[in-house]
């Protein structure tokens, strides 16, 4: 599978052979009872390692398991209110927020307007505002606050 004449040989002790021939190094493996594995395609000789290639494929995928296991997937959580909210109903939402964002989770904030309300964009704004400022040193504001149709969005992202 190895497409170059010549390639530079590292054996299972991880010391170098040299650079050898394509059949030389086959035959190296062989006698030792391993694989040659091509390590890195694109130097000039190619390097490739005498090694067990079920174990150096088992290895990669405990590498790619462990690396998915350590990964963290970043949610968005919504949020909504209305313009004309109480301040305990506020203060409800606050604490609500701030749990989202300790978790490490965006916050997408959505402000509706019905009816009449439509007419007053601003105290909307005024509302997102208010926790665009209540969050300044835990979020940092991703998306500012924008009409979309009959609703006013903002996205906070944890610091």
């Amino acid at each position: 599978m190895i497409p170059h004449p010549e390639v530079m040989v590292i054996d299972a002790a991880g010391e170098k052979r040299g650079v050898l021939s394509l059949e030389e190094a086959l035959s190296v493996a062989e006698e030792s009872g391993l694989d040659l594995v091509e390590v890195s395609p694109n130097t000039s000789p190619p390097v490739c390692k005498i090694i067990d290639y079920g174990k150096l494929k088992y290895q990669n995928q405990k590498k790619a398991s462990e690396a998915r296991k350590k990964q963290k997937t970043v949610d968005i959580k919504e949020i909504k209110m209305r313009p004309n909210i109480d301040t305990h109903d506020y203060d409800v939402k606050m604490r609500s927020v701030m749990k989202f964002l300790s978790a490490g989770d965006k916050v997408k904030v959505t402000m509706r307007f019905r009816g009449r309300e439509m007419m007053h964009h601003e105290l909307g704004m005024e509302v997102l505002h208010r926790v665009r400022d209540h969050f300044e040193e835990e979020a940092k504001v991703e998306a500012a606050p924008k009409m979309e149709g009959r609703q006013m969005i903002m996205v906070l992202a944890p610091r």
